[in-house]
């Protein structure tokens, strides 16, 4: 078995640290789907779960 060498396996890179942050962000989907009463998961309780706001038009 082949392993990195210490100094390359402990520096996170950019990536690594997107990659994370999509698999957290993927985990908590999945909580708030197996906890919800129906079948899918509203528009709006997606955005609540992945801390987006929804875009607002400043209209006349």
């Amino acid at each position: 078995m082949r392993v990195a060498p210490p100094s390359t396996a402990t520096v996170p890179t950019d990536q690594d640290c997107v990659a994370l942050a999509e698999i957290e962000l993927c985990g908590e989907l999945i909580i708030a789907a197996s906890a919800a009463d129906g079948e899918r998961l509203s528009a709006d309780r997606i955005d609540e779960v992945l801390r987006v706001a929804p875009e607002r038009a400043d209209c006349c």
